[in-house]
């Protein structure tokens, strides 16, 4: 019997086009992979890419975990992994989304405690970054817009209220506290501007506001002097007796009390700082 030899350029061409579709077949298995498993392996994936920090895997694997199965257990702590694998994978849009579609959906489910904590820290992340306050450039901080700083404290606050015992709420009181002085800062810093440029009922009311919604917080103190002046400034003296005397009794040491022309008006040396905040 002979044996046809074929030419080894021929031989070549026949292994290319096999091991190519070996290959075609290999990475098509894989591609498929998150539409073939079973929930509860798809979820085990899904988990495995979450604790090894590929959270954009882990948000893939999680989105066709809730697609194919869309209701259960498995699906339920899904959304919850997916806000989570967001948040962390720098998508705060898409995890805010998630989690709030979660909250509104399983308002008694046993871990929306953990819902509100999460939607709250997404919020708190949302207003500077993590940047910012790892080099406490609070003053920064505190010349943003606060729109998201108000719901991630307004997030903490339902979580503390509902859920006083939850592993979360030690934290969530915290990083209220930091909040609560943020906020409290910002108006004060807008009463200043309003102060220098003698719209004094408008810094009268920003003070005013810091007086009653941030008792607790250290700029009061600021807040009552601002008060003062401004009801200077509208020749209301009787008042600003009346409220220095109250900064006076509750914040002794305060710099006003021994400057009147407090608080000055930055530097043009200090505004030219980058990221000094006074711009």
């Amino acid at each position: 019997m002979r044996v046809t030899k074929l030419p080894a350029f021929k031989i070549f061409v026949v292994l290319a086009i096999v091991l190519s579709m070996s290959a075609c077949s290999m990475f098509h298995h894989k591609r498929d992979t998150n539409d073939t498993l079973p929930v509860d392996k798809l979820y085990d994936k899904a988990h495995d890419s979450l604790e090894h920090a590929d959270y954009s895997a882990a948000s893939k694997a999680y989105q066709r975990l809730i697609a194919r199965f869309p209701s259960g257990n498995y699906n339920e702590q899904a959304q919850l992994d997916l806000a989570y694998a967001q948040y962390k994978d720098n998508q705060p849009d898409d995890a805010y989304s998630t989690i709030n579609r979660f909250i509104k959906t399983y308002p008694t489910h046993k871990h929306v405690d953990y819902a509100y904590y999460l939607r709250g820290l997404i919020n708190f992340d949302r207003t500077g970054g993590a940047m910012e306050r790892l080099l406490q450039k609070n003053e920064a901080q505190t010349r943003r817009d606060q729109g998201f700083n108000l719901k991630s404290f307004d997030d903490f606050s339902e979580l503390s209220r509902r859920f006083p015992d939850s592993a979360y709420t030690a934290d969530a009181r915290q990083r209220m506290i930091y909040l609560r002085d943020v906020l409290a800062q910002f108006e004060i810093n807008v009463a200043e501007y309003y102060l220098r440029n003698k719209a004094y009922v408008a810094s009268a009311d920003r003070a005013q506001y810091v007086i009653e919604h941030y008792q607790q917080a250290p700029q009061t103190g600021d807040a009552l002097a601002i008060l003062t002046r401004s009801y200077l400034g509208m020749e209301q003296k009787n008042l600003a007796d009346q409220t220095r005397q109250v900064l006076a009794l509750n914040y002794p040491d305060h710099p006003y009390l021994k400057d009147p022309k407090w608080p000055h008006a930055p530097s043009l040396l200090r505004k030219a700082v980058p990221f000094s905040g006074h711009h």
